[in-house]
């Protein structure tokens, strides 16, 4: 028995919850993963996890045992990483997910020059405004809005607070009703991001605070370049990061609401495997990506 890889097998079992993702993690058979625990299980003469048809649990004294030697592999990776020289070439392979309409705009063109920077670094880009399970698709960085994570086995990081204004091209405002504060939101067309966990548009204004429960509206669409090109045409109002649609309030193509109220920010994190968090080429990555986004 390979015992260090056994414990680091046993490991991932634990944090990602089951033996079909920890062998996609660790790029195992499922057939290794049960051997490694087994043979785990009789050295230590103990059950480490119970294992049933549909979920496993881990026993008293696999949490025991799980506390200590996570302590000890963190141990282990941070004297690896000190003995490596930081002036050595990073290399390898990282996959990354980000949202089209942001990824196009700002993440993309950072992502180019962080790749000039380290030539020996490739990256694949995933485009998609829908959230992907990071494990099953084997991807290291995910660029989301909102940093609640509903698995233990990921961290993340806050990469910026994205700034959103309401805005509505001047042909649709011509025959429109009037919008002074937030409630007037209701008379009109909101045209809707469908992919938001959020009904509803939060404002304030000094002490006070407004939220309105969006009607459906004539137009919704899951990519934030789609609602740009509606707003754009005149077919309503919409609620947008102010970067999505700078160029077009510049040249008038749309024009800014409710300018003395502030919408509610989104917080933009960099969402990753927590066994991740030590690689070099992931964390100078996320490095990068903090010190090149607008703050």
């Amino acid at each position: 028995m390979d015992k260090l890889r056994a414990i680091e097998v046993f490991r991932r079992v634990i944090e990602l919850g089951s033996f079909r993702a920890a062998a996609e993690d660790l790029n195992l058979s499922k057939a290794a993963i049960s051997k490694n625990i087994n043979e785990l299980e009789d050295f230590l003469k103990t059950a480490l996890i119970n294992r049933t048809t549909r979920k496993l649990h881990i026993t008293e004294s696999g949490q025991v045992y799980y506390d200590q030697i996570k302590v000890i592999l963190d141990n282990l990776a941070s004297a690896d990483l000190s003995m490596i020289d930081s002036s050595n070439v990073l290399r390898g392979s990282v996959k990354i997910s980000i949202p089209m309409t942001l990824g196009v705009l700002k993440i993309n063109p950072i992502i180019c020059d962080f790749m000039k920077l380290h030539p020996e670094i490739s990256i694949e880009v995933i485009m998609s405004d829908s959230y992907i399970d990071l494990v099953e698709q084997g991807v290291d960085i995910a660029i989301r809005g909102g940093g609640l994570l509903k698995n233990s086995s990921l961290k993340s990081r806050k990469l910026l607070d994205i700034e959103r204004v309401v805005c509505a091209a001047p042909e649709y405002l011509k025959n429109a009703p009037k919008l002074e504060v937030p409630e007037d939101l209701t008379l009109h067309n909101c045209l809707i991001y469908t992919l938001s966990s959020s009904k509803q548009w939060t404002f304030k204004k000094g002490e006070e605070t407004q939220t309105v429960d969006l009607n459906p509206g004539s137009y919704a669409v899951n990519n934030g370049l789609g609602l740009k090109q509606a707003i754009i045409s005149g077919l309503g109002v919409t609620l947008t990061p102010r970067m999505f649609v700078d160029d077009a309030l510049a040249n008038g193509d749309v024009v800014e609401l409710l300018q003395d109220w502030q919408a509610e920010t989104h917080a933009l994190y960099a969402i990753y495997p927590f066994h991740k968090e030590q690689s070099p080429k992931i964390r100078t990555l996320i490095d990068f990506l903090v010190e090149q986004l607008p703050g």
